[in-house]
């Protein structure tokens, strides 16, 4: 209490400015607010990620139920990678105008919808819908999400929550395999039961209203007291955490306010630059891993393996994704982002060449579990890297053309390897 009150006393004479409140935010070298925050923003990044690849295990059943040819089996996943580019770029300027956690509501009542209507569905034409809307959900909650973990965390622990945050994000991949394996092979409406797990999202939407605001955001929309406010809560919550005086603040250069439309922003100096590095990045780490997430049941299978034991490498190998991010998590703000960045991605690529030169048991597991180990500790950061890359007033827009756009990337991977895999 003596600690608070000192405190209130020294904030009381500092001048309230955009630098000096940003400087404030930024000092503090613990989670500053209530864990409620990571737990719905968490939960919802998990269901989101679920909902990316349910639909892969549930296929070879649903083309059989609607009575579709092989050669169509792919459009329901192309689908929903057109709608995840779309959602992400239409959402992240929502957010850009009218802020992150409207942006992450509105995120979630999309995915969530379009996952509930995909498990009630009667028609493969309205599957597809579906699936483009849920798709459009999954990239409004993940470029929402991106800009406001990196504009929550400080910026000595940002690489850090990101990371824990991604630990929910793919322990959903993780998680799918056991899902469909106990759903789809026993119940002939198993492919419901995954297309409904992932609405479950929803749920979080009875706390997401109540997280608070990017105090960044209110800043660029000229809101300096209820950023204030929210600043001084993340303090005293510090301090009660932290034990000890916080550090002193450093004043750092001032952003620009928000213009009128955000993407404005991004095609003039310096950003214009970092957006299509960015966006070159993501479309090449798409490429590659949709090719693994998407094709590696087709290439093991052609490589002799039954379907089921393809399946089981790939939910043994998969314990790899929630601990590449816990990795993340743990080193995410040891080392400068873009070297530990470029290590992951070294790594991923090894491990590509070794399963598909050598696909034997021993390379699939040790190979394939570093697969899954170096994608989800490179993610994180490199999402916490894009979110950094760009101005408060166009973040979510930044992050929603990189990653969204990037998705064209996975939209390269031949669409007829999904046919040969589902008329096996």
């Amino acid at each position: 209490a003596m600690r608070a009150l000192k405190w209130m006393d020294s904030m009381s004479s500092q001048p309230i400015t955009a630098k000096n409140l940003i400087a404030r935010l930024d000092r503090i070298p613990v989670w500053p607010y209530s864990t409620s925050v990571l737990w719905v923003i968490g939960i919802g990044y998990l269901l989101a990620f679920f909902d990316i690849t349910n639909v892969g295990f549930g296929l070879p059943i649903i083309v059989k139920t609607f009575h579709i040819a092989s050669q169509s089996a792919a459009i329901p996943i192309t689908t929903s990678l057109l709608g995840y580019i779309v959602g992400a770029y239409v959402n992240s300027t929502y957010a850009d105008l009218k802020g992150r956690r409207t942006a992450i509501v509105s995120a979630t009542v999309l995915f969530t919808l379009g996952s509930l209507a995909s498990a009630v569905t009667f028609s493969w034409s309205w599957l597809i819908v579906w699936r483009f809307i849920t798709g459009m959900g999954i990239g409004a909650e993940i470029a929402a999400i991106s800009a406001y973990m990196g504009e929550m965390a400080p910026a000595t622990i940002r690489g850090r929550y990101t990371g824990w945050a991604n630990v929910f994000a793919f322990s959903g991949f993780a998680v799918v395999p056991f899902v469909a394996l106990a759903l789809v092979p026993h119940f002939s409406w198993g492919w419901r039961g995954l297309f409904f797990v992932g609405a479950l999202g929803g749920l979080t939407l009875i706390w997401s209203t109540r997280i608070p605001e990017s105090p960044r955001w209110l800043l660029a929309h000229r809101r300096l007291a209820e950023a204030e406010a929210i600043i001084s809560k993340a303090e005293l919550v510090a301090l009660e955490k932290w034990g000890s005086s916080l550090p002193e603040p450093v004043i750092s250069a001032q952003e620009s306010h928000a213009d009128h439309f955000p993407t404005k922003a991004l095609f003039k100096p310096p950003y214009v630059g970092r957006l299509f590095l960015l966006l070159f990045i993501w479309i090449f780490i798409y490429l590659s891993d949709y090719a693994w997430l998407g094709l590696a049941p087709t290439f093991l299978v052609d490589k002799g393996y039954s379907l089921t034991n393809s399946i089981v490498f790939l939910l043994v190998t998969g314990i790899g994704y929630p601990l590449g991010a816990l990795l993340a998590a743990l080193l995410g703000d040891t080392f400068e982002r873009k070297y530990s960045i470029i290590t992951g991605i070294l790594v991923w690529v090894i491990g590509l060449f070794a399963v598909g030169a050598f696909p034997n048991p021993a390379v699939i597991y040790v190979f394939g579990f570093l697969l899954s180990v170096s994608l989800t500790f490179f993610f994180p950061l490199l999402y916490a890297l894009t979110a950094e890359s760009f101005p408060t007033a166009a973040r979510a827009s930044g992050v929603g053309l990189t990653d969204g756009v990037g998705h064209i990337g996975g939209g390269l991977v031949p669409p007829c390897t999904f046919g040969e895999y589902y008329s096996l």
